[in-house]
């Protein structure tokens, strides 16, 4: 998961290099068409085509704790883990990738790895571009409370009264109005105030500190931060509404996505993939059944 997640001034090198590009790229797009255009219309990669191959590729961006990040030079992480348990019945190598986030999906049309993990969530524009997996990690939004405070805040309505804290322009930032309007029809009062800052980690120091009682992020980061400070901290469950994230496939291959979705069924059902998320999140993350559909 989560994402979690830029001006350009070229140098006057940079710009000569550019220039010269430049004399060449009318040649050049022919060929780079012909490219795109030949991958697109690669067949669809098979189960078969992978055992054939004996390894799998596997898109990640090797720096999102605790789905997929370095521990020296190894990736290692909740995907790692999961892809080997997913894949394990082909016999095959699986091959964690690290690649920019911002450019994965073009990437995976290019046939720089054959799918995408790392929390590769849903939404309306990605489900119309790439093939996915059922769920086989949780996305939702729920917040981060002080662990003094657990006995009192135990659901959103405990913040009645309280403060709140929110990324701008994050998740948490987009839904406040809503979570107001929830929590006074729910109580008759909504937050005392809501504060913005301009990241998470000073969200958090301002939690710490008694600044604010709450704050909002995704529940694998959130799971994280618990994890780095044994006692600190609590999490409030069921604030946001249920987001899950699902593995990436071209829209064409149909039977890699009926061999995942096999796959992450039965480790569902054996309680395997919630072992995993235990171990590397710390909770049991509830999982949809299908695709969410997006009108």
């Amino acid at each position: 998961m989560t994402s979690p997640r830029s001006g350009f001034v070229a140098s006057r090198r940079s710009f000569l290099k550019l220039s010269v590009s430049a004399l060449t790229a009318t040649a050049a797009v022919p060929t780079l068409t012909a490219a795109l255009t030949g991958r697109a219309e690669a067949a669809p990669l098979t189960i078969a085509d992978i055992k054939a191959a004996g390894v799998v590729r596997v898109g990640v961006e090797a720096s999102y704790r605790p789905f997929t990040f370095r521990e020296g030079s190894a990736i290692v992480g909740y995907d790692v883990d999961l892809a080997k348990a997913i894949f394990a019945p082909l016999g095959v190598k699986v091959d964690m990738v690290d690649t920019a986030w911002a450019g994965v999906i073009p990437a995976l049309y290019a046939g720089n790895f054959d799918l995408i993990m790392t929390s590769l969530t849903y939404t309306k524009e990605r489900v119309a571009k790439v093939g996915y997996s059922i769920p086989y990690t949780e996305a939702t939004q729920e917040m981060l409370i002080r662990a003094s405070d657990a006995d009192t805040i135990k659901t959103l309505d405990g913040m009645a009264g309280k403060v709140l804290g929110v990324k701008l322009g994050s998740a948490g930032d987009t839904m406040k109005a809503k979570l107001e309007e929830k929590l006074k029809a729910d109580t008759g009062k909504g937050f005392s105030a809501i504060k913005t800052y301009d990241d998470h980690p000073a969200a958090y120091l301002a939690l710490a500190q008694g600044s604010v009682d709450g704050v909002i992020n995704s529940l694998a980061t959130l799971t994280q931060v618990v994890k780095d400070a044994p006692g600190k901290y609590a999490i409030v469950r069921d604030i946001g509404p249920r987001n899950w994230a699902g593995i990436g496939t071209r829209k064409e291959d149909v039977d890699l996505i009926a061999f995942l979705d096999e796959r992450i069924n039965a480790l569902k059902a054996d309680g395997e993939i919630y072992k995993l998320q235990e171990k590397w999140f710390g909770v049991r993350m509830q999982l949809a059944d299908k695709i969410p559909t997006f009108s």
